[in-house]
């Protein structure tokens, strides 16, 4: 991929005690999971923790859409405490890869305002939507079967997404995808210990914390990766409709787990939920006071962003994704607390560093990297 940024390569130069549990997230597509691999990097460059990084041929991915390998993680960051690119899970492959004691975790979002996500931000790389005449939604959910070809290059953009990204199955024929997509949910609840809803993140973050024992500063955010209004798309009820057909089994995925999100939240409390919610967001407004000078500073294009570490990736020339730019006159002091301290190569060879660098995210704020 031609725009490429560098950020943080968060890599441990000590060993954490080995009781400490491992994380490994599973960063599904636009579902807000730019923002919690962020919370994962800052947490771990506090801790001085080990990052699983992708070897440079898997580019910013590990190798997807792939199934993971173990051989997909670079030696220089193994054995890892976390893993959080982007990568089509594999049970299998993670298990040889992280401690027995790790946390699985991911996070999902509504199908119909995931899809239309999907079919904004990829309509230039994937074919399935690229043919589409005018690039117009409504045309590709009136007869989706003209323009999707299913070992088609990033078709797994184009149907049951989350489901493709949790390792399985997104063509199940129509007769089958019900039973098949129960049958899928119980088993990822076996596996996961958390499945986040991004219409409820500050809901899931509490449970998020609370399963991992971190304080609630741990958990502190900004949101990543947004697009300005004029990209989106609203969508009708039949529209919503039609997705969640097209999408039937992430549709059932994300039904089931919402359930069992609200489940677990009642268990909880939910007035017990409410007031840490509360809790973590006037703590993230004193963070915003502290980084922003007072209140969030206006969204700006990337080209308008002039601190580079800060600049979002942008898909195409259709698609404005815009970000934050820090106060031109912030103190040493509030960089570090909103940056980061900047990081070496942590032992990679001088030929690998910059190559490596760049390979960790492309949506990483509050972090920055440099090679010597």
């Amino acid at each position: 991929m031609s725009q490429k940024k560098i950020f943080l390569v968060l890599i441990a130069i000590s060993t954490p005690l080995k009781n400490d549990p491992s994380i490994s997230f599973l960063k599904t597509h636009k579902t807000a999971s730019s923002t919690v691999q962020n919370i994962l990097f800052r947490f771990a460059e506090r801790n001085n923790l080990t990052v699983a990084l992708p070897i440079t041929t898997c580019d910013h991915q590990f190798c997807y859409p792939r199934p993971f390998s173990a051989h997909f993680v670079h030696p220089h960051t193994t054995p890892p405490d976390i893993i959080t690119n982007h990568l089509r899970f594999s049970r299998a492959e993670l298990r040889r890869l992280m401690p027995n004691n790790t946390f699985y975790i991911t996070i999902l979002r509504e199908p119909g305002a995931m899809f239309e996500s999907l079919f904004t931000y990829f309509n230039q790389y994937c074919l399935s939507f690229k043919r589409v005449p005018n690039g117009s939604l409504e045309t590709f959910l009136d007869h989706p079967w003209s323009y999707y070809r299913p070992e088609e290059k990033d078709s797994m953009y184009a149907r049951n997404t989350l489901t493709f990204d949790l390792g399985g199955d997104k063509d199940r024929p129509s007769s089958k995808a019900a039973a098949y997509a129960k049958r899928f949910a119980v088993e990822m609840e076996r596996v996961f210990s958390l499945v986040m809803i991004a219409e409820y993140f500050d809901e899931s973050l509490v449970l998020l914390r609370r399963l991992l024992s971190w304080d609630l500063d741990d958990v502190l955010y900004v949101s990543l990766n947004m697009r300005t209004p004029d990209s989106k798309s609203s969508l009708s009820s039949e529209n919503a409709a039609k997705i969640r057909a097209w999408n039937a089994i992430d549709s059932v995925l994300y039904d089931y787990f919402n359930a069992s999100l609200w489940r677990q939240l009642r268990e909880l409390g939910l007035s017990c939920v409410e007031r840490e919610v509360q809790l973590l967001r006037q703590s993230r407004d004193r963070l915003v006071r502290r980084c922003f000078g007072g209140h969030l500073p206006p969204l700006r294009s990337a080209a308008q962003i002039t601190n580079k570490e800060l600049r979002p990736w942008q898909p195409s020339a259709k698609v404005a994704i815009v970000g934050y730019d820090l106060p031109v006159n912030i103190t040493q002091k509030g960089h570090r607390l909103c940056l980061g301290a900047p990081k070496e190569r942590y032992g990679f060879p001088n030929d690998q560093c910059e190559r490596i660098v760049k390979l960790v995210s492309f949506y990483s704020p509050f972090l920055a990297a440099k090679c010597p």
